[in-house]
């Protein structure tokens, strides 16, 4: 296609708007019409990555392949786009000042007096062109975090100015809005989103593009008011009507022709619009899963915030829509259960999922849970501290170690089933000192994970600093909870799964992260299916 296309995607009114799945369907729109798209975010944070938040903060902390902790939009890009994202698709206000400050330090500026402009813009743009210039991304779709009028968000928004400047019609801004419904006036209020753009008028950049998140249809005055007001073309007017799925936004996008408008603003052929076929084949089937009765399915963990689990919830719908079924996650927090309560708190459930995590809070109540659904044989899916905690409930109700723990939980355990990694022995550093990243695993043939996979060899992305200890391998295995999933390289136990059971598997790794639309992971798939299969065997 020749040069790089840059689209920058601001927000405005209000934070939570949507600009990663507002992000993520232009790409899809613009991927659908042959381009090579990529997306990256820019967090005006000073934390250098998401990695040391506290879910509560941030939502989920997303792992890229090349093992980078990133924003959960980076969760969207790939959902919808199919893509694998990398470190270079998530950058920080501190990984942007930590660049600077380490130049400085090594006298790359020759004396010079640093400062934030252009300094600091200097990098963000080096950032922002990296993919572009370096992979050579016929698209690279930029979203800036935060809401236009945070102080925080100056100089991304001074780079932005300047590289529309310097780029013409190769870069290009959406500005994503709220329009609120006043419901004592019965009337939507266009004056948030006027104040929104003059904000952003004010520091130069007059947006190309303005999408209106809304919860009531808007009229066509309206949107010619907005026009007016905002200095954009009425078709560069579009809405961002609530829809019973974020997967419907791709084609509310296309309905109102905002990938002809991007290609027509930056000097691109039209062509003909694509059909986005096995995009809405998915959608069909997923609407056609809503009309039976959901399976349900519960979550059980600490965190009670939905985006602290978002890829886990995402993963299990897609595995829902590819089961025709609908999955409906209940929430269930750790810290509530207890032995007593058990068994109401997972009346009806057809599956159990023990969710991720860090720290002693709420891993008693995980416990309990796991000996319930093992001892009731209701299918149960594990991962990562799930995993150590199904092998931990093991340990201490099979295999008859009561004291049996995590050296995460009490370093002083005598029976340290799960133990801190040899490589993780030094590290003092909290941040990016993970395990992170993609790893090979060799499956068990005649095991769950391998049926689900359908071969031999997986890779899977990880985010932990305790594994499985091998000392008690065998074991485990003599006991009937066999280790199918092993790194070829370092021995590491990826996998353990109850053979005897229905359907009982822990897996050291993320199978969230990977899990697409188009794609689903196939061991949700499988962990699905035996949901709905032991529901069938309960009723009957």
């Amino acid at each position: 296609m020749g040069e790089t296309k840059y689209i920058f995607v601001t927000g405005g009114v209000a934070s939570s708007l949507g600009k990663g799945i507002i992000s993520s369907s232009i790409g899809k729109l613009l991927q659908a019409r042959g381009y090579n798209v990529t997306i990256q975010k820019f967090d005006p944070y000073i934390n250098i990555d998401p990695g040391t938040l506290n879910p509560y903060e941030h939502g989920e902390c997303y792992v890229t392949v090349d093992g980078h902790e990133a924003d959960l939009d980076l969760g969207h890009y790939e959902r919808f786009l199919g893509i694998q994202t990398t470190k270079a698709n998530n950058i920080t206000t501190g990984r942007i000042y930590k660049s600077v400050i380490d130049k400085e330090r090594r006298g790359d500026y020759l004396g010079k007096t640093i400062q934030v402009i252009p300094h600091i813009t200097d990098e963000i743009k080096r950032n922002v062109k990296l993919l572009g210039n370096k992979y050579k991304f016929d698209f690279v779709i930029t979203e800036i975090g935060g809401t236009v009028g945070d102080i925080e968000s100056l100089p991304y928004l001074e780079s932005i100015r300047q590289l529309k400047r310097e780029l013409g019609k190769n870069a290009l801004c959406v500005h994503l809005t709220y329009v609120p419904y006043l419901a004592a006036a019965g009337e939507l209020k266009t004056k948030p989103t006027q104040h929104s753009v003059k904000e952003l008028q004010s520091v130069g950049i007059q947006p190309d593009i303005i999408v209106l998140r809304t919860e009531h249809p808007l009229n066509e005055g309206l949107r010619k008011k907005v026009a007016l007001f905002c200095n954009v073309d009425e078709k560069a007017v579009v809405q961002s009507l609530d829809a019973p799925t974020i997967y419907e936004v791709p084609l509310l996008m296309q309905e109102q022709e905002l990938d002809s408008t991007i290609l027509e603003k930056m000097g691109l052929p039209l062509g003909e619009t694509p059909e986005l076929g096995p995009w809405r084949t998915f959608l069909e089937r997923r609407h056609a899963a809503r009309s039976k009765a959901p399976v349900d399915i519960a979550l059980v963990g600490k965190y009670d915030l939905q985006d602290a689990y978002k890829s886990i919830r995402e993963a299990l719908s897609q595995a829902g829509t590819y089961n025709d079924r609908e999955v409906e996650v209940h929430f269930i927090n750790s810290e509530n259960l207890t032995d007593e309560n058990v068994a109401e708190a997972l009346k009806g459930m057809a599956g159990v999922m023990i969710g991720p995590g860090f720290g002693q809070r709420g891993i008693d109540g995980k416990f309990v849970a796991i000996k319930y659904t093992r001892t009731h044989d209701i299918p149960t899916f594990g991962i990562c501290l799930g995993m150590q905690c199904i092998a931990i409930e093991f340990a201490r109700n099979v295999l008859g170690y009561a004291d049996a723990n995590s050296r995460e939980m009490n370093e002083k355990t005598p029976h340290n089933v799960i133990d801190i990694m040899e490589e993780q022995k030094a590290v003092t550093n909290m941040g990016g000192t993970m395990r992170l990243g993609a790893y090979e695993c060799v499956l068990q043939k005649d095991s769950k994970a391998f049926e689900a996979y359908g071969k031999e060899h997986i890779q899977e992305r990880h985010r932990h600093r305790y594994e499985f200890n091998n000392d008690y391998k065998a074991r485990y295995e003599a006991a009937g909870m066999k280790c199918t999933g092993i790194n070829p390289e370092s021995d590491l136990v990826e996998i353990v799964e109850i053979p005897a059971l229905k359907w009982f598997v822990g897996t050291q790794f993320h199978p969230e992260y990977t899990s697409t639309v188009l794609n689903p992971h196939p061991l949700f798939l499988s962990f699905v299916k035996a949901a709905i299969e032991n529901e069938k065997a309960s009723i009957n």
